[in-house]
């Protein structure tokens, strides 16, 4: 059956059904991370987010051209038009020059991605690589009329675009909010008008990071990247663009301008965005100072992390909410969604071991007959992944059901079942079965000793001595080994 997405346009304020341009071609860009520091749990909701719409996207059959870029230049502080670029800063408290910088954090973020079961974007290019393609776009918006010279800085003139278009239109801001928003320094600087936005800066003496350009020695701003990057790798008109809900205002509303200034037309059909993780209330995030990285989560070590949390339980916990919702950190949920993954990943594990009959109960058919489309309908109603998560808890109960001998499964429901588990457990919402995979190689290298044990507790109980059963159970237990017994024999594995 041909499936219907629809995701929330936050340029339209509703949902929309997806149609692509060119499809099957699907073009989309997503905001990736400014490298200057270690990535945190903040940065892993835009990218575990568009990670599941780009495996959502491909199992529909579309052909997806995936870019997400590195801002390695011209992200100023507090992310203003004036001050120091952050990753120069970096460099210059430790001494290093801004590219190593770049470097070392960019893979440092790879590898957090990489636990986390994110895939590799199509392309994904650097600011730093397209200086020219940069400086292109800010002539093509100055030969427009909507930018303006000042003492070798190049200013974005929203005054003037303004009156031909409409500046705000995805924040849902006026030109008169956001100049009042800044009043405080109206008349200060180089700008005509204090909400002006910079296209390229001179650079200061002490400036590292500088390129030539028709104007001066200097940088892009950090908005032209984006729209610069974009156009090159999907074209003057693509279908989504992505990132966390803090991008809609600058950095997005700044994106849509630049591009119609430039252009006469909007690029993007589609603009999605994750919300936020707070702490208590509050933005996560490296200018707050309240982020807790992800290493840190993965090895235990942060006074407000009461243990480590694997990678798969981060993606869990983030898969867990919508992604337009907001996500609260505490040790609590955490530990839910650990228990939830275990749950989940348990059941997956046990179908093998599901005894088949020669047809499956009423309530056992309906429900698996029923599942791979109600899961289906969930993804299509904006990603809606916790009620995905929701139906896969709702088919691990007919495994346990089936296990424990009060409902019988047949054999071909048995595998549209397991196929729908791997399906969207797996292939769609990115997660694996890592403590599984560990569990694999101890249990091989116990299996002979503890089977040797349970044959000795099997020998024990024939000769009715309870005491030494119990004994060697306990002893188990003990050591971390969960034994059960079941009609078909006894079970074991171990827990750490």
């Amino acid at each position: 059956m041909e499936q219907t997405l629809l995701v929330y346009n936050t340029l339209t304020r509703q949902k929309e059904r997806f149609e692509p341009l060119h499809a099957p071609n699907v073009g989309m860009y997503v905001c990736g991370p400014t490298v200057y520091g270690d990535p945190h749990l903040g940065h892993a909701r835009p990218a575990i987010t568009f990670d599941i719409l780009f495996r959502y996207l491909k199992h529909l059959g579309y052909k997806v051209r995936y870019v997400r870029n590195i801002t390695d230049v011209g992200h100023l502080e507090h992310d203003a038009d004036e001050g120091e670029d952050k990753i120069a800063k970096k460099a210059r408290l430790e001494q290093l020059e801004p590219m190593e910088i770049a470097q070392y954090y960019t893979n440092r973020y790879h590898s957090a991605m990489e636990a986390l079961n994110v895939l590799p974007p199509s392309i994904e290019p650097h600011a730093t690589g397209h200086i020219m393609e940069q400086i292109e776009l800010v002539e093509e918006i100055i030969n427009n009329g909507f930018a303006y010279e000042s003492n070798g800085s190049i200013y974005f003139d929203i005054e003037a675009y303004n009156k031909k278009y409409h500046y705000g239109k995805l924040s849902g801001r006026n030109l008169e909010n956001v100049v009042n928003e800044s009043r405080a320094l109206d008349g200060v600087g180089e700008k005509h008008n204090q909400a002006d936005f910079a296209l390229w800066k001179k650079a200061q003496p002490e400036h590292i990071m500088r390129w030539k350009s028709p104007w001066s020695v200097g940088f892009p701003g950090w908005h032209c990247e984006c729209t610069a990057m974009g156009r090159k790798y999907l074209g003057n008109h693509f279908d989504i663009h992505g990132g966390g809900m803090d991008l809609v205002f600058p950095h997005h509303e700044c994106e849509i301008a630049q591009a119609t200034a430039s252009q006469g037309s909007d690029m993007v059909k589609y603009w999605m965005h994750n919300n936020m993780i707070t702490i208590n209330g509050q933005k996560m995030g490296k200018s707050l100072g309240n982020f807790i990285t992800l290493e840190q989560f993965f090895t235990g070590n942060h006074d407000s992390l009461e243990q480590a949390y694997s990678p798969m339980t981060i993606r869990f916990f983030i898969l867990s909410a919508h992604y337009r919702g907001t996500v609260d950190f505490s040790n609590e949920a955490l530990k839910a969604s650990e228990k939830g993954l275990e749950k989940l990943m348990t059941a997956i594990a046990d179908i093998d071991r599901m005894p088949v009959a020669a047809e499956s109960d009423a309530d056992t058919k309906k429900i698996v007959g029923g599942l791979r489309q109600k899961c289906y309908d969930a993804m299509n109603d904006d990603l809606a992944t916790p009620q995905v998560i929701s139906n896969l808890f709702e088919a691990c109960a007919v495994i346990n059901k089936v296990l424990d001998h009060k409902a019988s499964i047949s054999e071909a429901d048995k595998k549209e079942l397991a196929d729908i588990m791997a399906l969207f457990a797996f292939e769609i919402l990115g997660l694996r079965n890592d403590k599984g995979a560990n569990n694999d190689a101890r249990e091989e290298a116990y299996g002979k000793v503890v089977n040797m044990v349970l044959d000795l507790r099997a020998k024990a109980k024939a000769a009715k001595d309870w005491a030494t059963s119990d004994q060697i159970r306990d002893a188990l237990a003990d050591a971390g080994f969960e034994v059960k017994d079941t009609k078909d024999g006894v079970t074991w594995k171990l827990n750490k």
